[in-house]
């Protein structure tokens, strides 16, 4: 199976059209990690790292996204390196011992909005009760366990996210940045165990991610006379990272991932994120996630153009489709955290093999793989 050590080569490989396209949106490349080991410390490195020889002289890939200055240090080691302690069952006996929370009875329990609450088929709204935007919510699913989801709560939840902020902008239509984010569990930063997901809406402009990711399509279009996103989703085609394409909408494992097997599901410019094709995909992405990868804790953001139709035609928003990403936060038990100063302030530093993500995201696209 292709790893990320053999990513410089297979970039070389690819015919030339695609090869370009590749350079233009990605820099690759490798440094070599070498370290004095003490004889002393040999049987400690083969249980921890499984020889001495992988310690000895470490291959590092890094990849950085030349438009939206994104980059990830792939260090394979990483993942089997020490983590601390851990108290196992701890997030279990959380979400038991807080059963019956506010959450849990969210209409006396929750603050509402000024306009009322959404009501979903699986989901009703909140006002948050510590906002850091003007409107922002909350969309608290109807079961306590925040991993207890399935296809049908995971569209329900695009479809209350979207009514609750049609409901903001209709009071204020100047307020047209919508954002939806979803910390799933208290390792990816829930501070209520009880399952549920955010959305804020904005004036312009959009929140600062959403706006580099737009500068970013504006200014590769006028050097390339490309689609970044597109092109995006063709290289990670065309290297044997993407998961799933159809009806206009590509899952696809980043090599640029922020923190752990990111994700990245792409859709049509124009195309609206409770349309079947896409919601079904992210569905599938996040059932995937926690069923096949075994993922239990994950930050997911759907980021797209403002909801005003007229702006989201024009400044480059045309350019950007609906986005959703995500990215595993690691063990819900662990008690060591997976983002430093490196994270926060430099580059992504990554243990996990976006090639292998790929492959085993790739089964539950199976027939029968997720029921």
């Amino acid at each position: 199976m292709t790893t990320i050590g053999g990513l410089p080569d297979l970039i070389a490989e690819l015919p030339s059209e695609a090869r370009k396209r590749a350079e233009a949106l990605f820099e690759v490349t490798v440094a070599e990690g070498r370290a004095d080991l003490p004889a002393e410390l040999a049987p400690w490195l083969e249980r921890q790292f499984g020889s001495v020889d992988a310690v000895r002289k470490q291959r590092i890939v890094r990849v950085s996204q030349r438009w939206t200055n994104e980059g990830t240090l792939f260090a394979p080691l990483r993942a089997k390196r020490p983590t601390g302690a851990v108290s196992l069952g701890a997030f279990g006996r959380e979400i038991e011992s807080t059963l019956g929370d506010d959450f849990c009875h969210p209409e006396t329990g929750t603050p509402a909005d000024v306009w009322g609450r959404v009501r979903g088929r699986h989901a009703i709204t909140a006002a948050n009760a510590a906002m850091y935007e003007g409107r922002h919510g909350v969309v608290i699913f109807d079961r306590h366990d925040p991993l207890a989801f399935d296809h049908d709560s995971i569209t329900d939840l695009l479809e209350v996210g979207r009514a609750w902020a049609e409901r903001g902008r209709a009071e204020d239509g100047d307020a047209s940045r919508y954002l939806l984010i979803w910390n799933c569990g208290p390792r990816a930063g829930g501070s209520i165990a009880h399952g549920h997901a955010q959305v804020l809406l904005g004036r312009a402009p959009h929140y600062a991610g959403v706006e580099r990711l737009r500068a970013a399509a504006v200014a590769y279009l006028a050097a390339t006379g490309g689609s970044m996103l597109s092109d995006i989703a063709s290289v990670h085609q065309e290297l044997g990272l993407v998961v799933s394409s159809a009806d206009g909408v590509t899952v696809l494992a980043s090599l640029t991932p922020i923190k752990e097997r990111e994700v990245w599901i792409v859709g049509q410019v124009g195309m609206d994120e409770r349309e079947p094709a896409f919601a079904d995909a992210v569905a599938h992405t996040v059932i995937a996630y926690r069923d096949n990868v075994g993922v239990r804790a994950f930050n997911l953001v759907l980021q797209r153009p403002p909801l005003d139709p007229d702006r989201a035609a024009r400044d480059g928003w045309e350019l950007l489709p609906p986005l959703v990403r995500m990215v595993d936060r690691g063990d819900p038990d662990s008690r060591s955290s997976d983002i430093g100063a490196m994270e926060l302030y430099a580059a992504s530093v990554v243990g996990s093999d976006p090639f292998a993500l790929a492959q085993e995201m790739r089964a539950a696209w199976s027939p029968g793989a997720i029921g």
